[in-house]
């Protein structure tokens, strides 16, 4: 990607909101980067230069400032294939960055070539994806350094460095700084959690979100309340509970003490299911008059994919009350107990391999009918053996055709799928009730046929016309 240096100092002079997590800007004078919203004393023309990524940044020699956070910044939506891909493997770094992930296993992942993947990765953050993991994995630990008070050896863990001596070489190569350095004055740690805040671009139509997802909540699982949504959280082992309200320009976010060895999974999937990468100016000129009476209406993702597909699946055909009370039996049914602050939230959803193992009877009898128990059987067997991956990164076309290859499993379901689990910006559930009824009751053909001039932004053309409809039920046809 190609800076116009004029723009982005304007960008930066102006503390222009737009373009904060799209460029940093270094300060030779300070050997520091920032983010274009950072209010310290405007350095001069002279000394600036312009950065694609906190990475670029980064592997130019300047250490982020300790004002503005670029850890803090937004993500970034992808919107041509070639950015996809590339977004699509930052985003498995950023879910896994305590993980061993080789440049050939994120190439698999997404279904290109590794050399296909790092000529991306330059064209996209200016780095190759090694340079790029290396930043995020210092960048979060200098998050969970300035915001928990999480033991340094817990830190050095939770954002990949492995050991202490690590993170500390890392720390003094890279910043000029030892961890503790960011530590202050000693602190307890917060007994209500670990607290994080994390970025969006406004405009960020928040209470739109948490109605849609109000009515799809699982009880016991999730729960939105006081403004606020909460869940329980099962993930790599990792047990515990989450919250997420808003904050000042962001979303204010509280996770269990328990789930400290997994918080950039947790965060990654916040990120997805609140759809805080996106960028909302872009999908508004696109939409054009469809959007304009919703600003800010984002597309609904999924913290957890095998959750979000069972759901689908159990909502086939019926309403959206119904498909939630199913859930509901389902999820008391095979989940697993577990405490948090909340009389409401009690159970885990189970996992992949746990609903593989299932019979067709046992959820035969929670009223599903028996063709869905087998359709979920199936889709639970191919998760659990890696055949299929329901998550951003999975190749969109590809995770498509197998669903669509399950019996029982149709177009709607399919792309229902690929545009929350998979938060492809370009899904359409094809034959849509609700979106033939915003569009006047047209058949199915004629619907396709409008929804041509909403790429690459269908989905969230999807979101629009079911908001246009005020409390329209989605079922399928």
């Amino acid at each position: 990607m190609e800076l116009d240096p004029d723009r982005c100092y304007d960008a930066f002079t102006t503390h222009d909101a737009r373009f904060d997590g799209r460029v940093f800007v270094g300060v030779r004078s300070t050997g520091i980067y920032c983010r274009p919203v950072c209010r310290v004393r405007t350095p001069r023309r002279a000394v600036c230069s312009f950065y694609v990524s906190a990475a670029a940044a980064e592997a130019a020699g300047f250490r982020p400032c300790l004002r503005c956070r670029p850890e803090l910044a937004p993500g970034l939506s992808a919107m041509d294939a070639s950015a996809t891909l590339a977004h699509a493997a930052a985003g498995l770094i950023d879910a896994h960055l305590a993980d061993d992930l080789s440049v050939a296993t994120l190439a698999d992942r997404v279904g290109i070539t590794d050399r296909h993947l790092r000529r991306l990765f330059r064209e996209q953050f200016g780095v190759a994806p090694a340079d790029y993991l290396r930043t995020r994995r210092l960048l979060l630990a200098k998050r969970l350094l300035t915001d928990t008070a999480l033991p340094v050896t817990e830190v050095a863990a939770a954002a990949g460095f492995g050991s202490l001596r690590a993170l500390e070489a890392a720390f003094a190569r890279h910043y000029r700084m030892a961890p503790s350095a960011l530590r202050g004055p000693v602190r307890a740690a917060a007994s209500d959690g670990l607290h994080f805040t994390l970025a969006y671009r406004p405009p960020f139509d928040l209470p739109r979100l948490l109605d849609f997802l109000a009515g799809r909540t699982i009880t016991g699982v999730e729960l939105v309340a006081g403004g606020e949504y909460r869940r329980t959280v099962r993930l790599d082992g990792a047990r515990g509970w989450l919250r997420v309200r808003a904050g000042k320009a962001s979303l204010a976010v509280t996770l269990s003490p328990t789930l400290s060895g997994a918080v950039p999974a947790v965060l990654a999937g916040v990120r997805r299911l609140f759809d805080l990468d996106a960028d909302p100016l872009a999908v508004t000129q696109a939409l054009g008059s469809l959007a304009e009476p919703r600003p800010g209406l984002r597309l609904p993702g999924a913290f957890d994919g095998i959750e979000m597909a069972v759901r689908a699946v159990l909502g086939q055909q019926i309403t959206v009350k119904a498909a939630r009370t199913l859930a509901g039996r389902f999820s008391a049914a095979f989940g697993e107990p577990i405490e948090t602050p909340w009389a409401d939230l009690h159970t885990t959803f189970p996992d992949a391999g746990r609903i593989a193992a299932l019979s067709v009877s046992q959820i035969a009898e929670l009223g599903v009918i028996r063709r869905r128990a087998e359709v979920i059987i199936a889709l639970a067997a191919a998760v659990a053996e890696g055949r299929l991956v329901l998550s951003p990164g999975a190749p969109v076309q590809a995770t498509i055709a197998q669903l669509q290859a399950l019996p029982g499993i149709g177009p709607w379901t399919a792309h229902y799928i690929a545009m929350r689990a998979l938060a492809w910006p370009d899904a359409y559930p094809d034959g849509d009730y609700g979106v033939r009824a915003a569009l006047g009751m047209c058949s199915a053909r004629e619907a396709r046929q409008q929804a041509e001039a909403w790429r690459p932004w269908r989905a969230y053309a999807v979101m629009h016309l079911w908001a246009s409809l005020g409390e329209a039920e989605e079922t399928t046809s």
